[in-house]
């Protein structure tokens, strides 16, 4: 997301909604402060950086299903994308950082790039109504996309509350990171008629548990501090490179054995990460590499399948 953005949000709080937020009134003035206060807030809350993590896996899946080019701009897909886009984002990280507020108080990424918990109601019912807007999906959807759909939910929900809180269980907290994938595997179904090819399925779900656990090593101390358990506390820093490198070798792998293109491409994974650790970059900022390669990957791979579409 836009340090700005999370820089403006964080300077405005002070407290459950900030300053901006008790003088949303009628007519202008302080009011449409507090209420460009609380969208600005609500766009960091929902990391547009990370917007294409859900979004993005929709569009591949789209485009590797499509038997015709009309098939990429029906009532389906999108559907599936506006709703991932946006409104799933800020019901995802809505839930995490409502159940990560007490944590979050020490953790550096919410001092500029991203936004503490904001408890007031309103921001509450938007998060809630983001949730439950997804649920209207399953309208638009054949019933064959309805099991990844609801496993989706199932994990957004449950990797942050209570009972499960898989995040704080070491290796559940990477394997439900699979929640990423499911929107595409949704929308393969939903455009095609039938499940995508499971090696194709494990592939990205495995890329899943390397990008998770890779980004949750720059919060191993504040996790620490916070009682926190995960995959990467319980390994350490240098241990963790390896768990990534090793999960990323195996998407690779699995997705050879789809198309040996697409294994190519993921292989680019392990390769950037060792070279991470070769060259002692801090992984505060090779962190923030990774939406943009991730970008250039799902771009790449969804190319590749609108030229099978176009072409043959």
């Amino acid at each position: 997301m836009s340090a700005d953005m999370a820089a403006q949000t964080d300077a405005g709080e002070g407290g459950e909604g900030g300053k901006g937020e008790e003088d949303v009134a009628p007519g202008g003035g302080r009011g449409d402060s507090g209420l460009r206060d609380r969208l600005v807030y609500l766009a960091v809350l929902s990391r547009p950086r990370f917007w294409l993590y859900l979004a993005g896996p929709v569009v591949v899946g789209v485009a590797a299903a499509a038997s015709a080019p009309a098939d990429l701009f029906g009532l389906e897909p999108l559907a599936l994308f506006a709703y991932f886009l946006v409104p799933a984002n800020v019901f995802l990280y809505g839930v995490n950082d409502v159940f990560d507020a007490d944590v979050d108080e020490a953790n550096p990424k919410k001092d500029d790039r991203e936004a503490r918990w904001r408890g007031d109601p309103v921001n509450t019912a938007v998060v809630a109504a983001s949730g439950l807007l997804g649920v209207g999906l399953f309208a638009v959807v054949p019933r064959v996309a309805w099991p990844w759909l609801a496993a989706h939910f199932f994990l957004a929900v449950e990797y942050s509350a209570p009972p499960l809180r898989f995040k704080t269980t070491p290796l559940f907290d990477s394997v439900s990171n699979g929640l990423y994938v499911l929107p595409g595997v949704a929308a393969y179904a939903a455009v095609s008629g039938s499940n995508p090819p499971m090696l194709a399925v494990a592939g990205a779900w495995l890329w899943t548990m390397g990008m998770h656990t890779f980004s949750a090593i720059p919060d191993i101390e504040p996790d620490r501090e916070a009682g926190i358990r995960t995959t990467a506390t319980a390994l350490g820093e240098r241990r963790t490179y390896w768990y990534c490198a090793a999960t990323w070798a195996l998407a690779a792998v699995a997705f050879a054995a789809v198309d040996l293109r697409l294994g190519a491409l993921l292989a680019a994974y392990p390769v950037v990460v060792l070279g991470i650790v070769a060259a002692g970059v801090d992984v505060d900022r090779a962190y923030w590499w990774y939406p943009v390669i991730n970008t250039v990957v799902g771009m790449l791979i969804t190319l590749g399948a609108l030229w099978r579409l176009v072409y043959g």
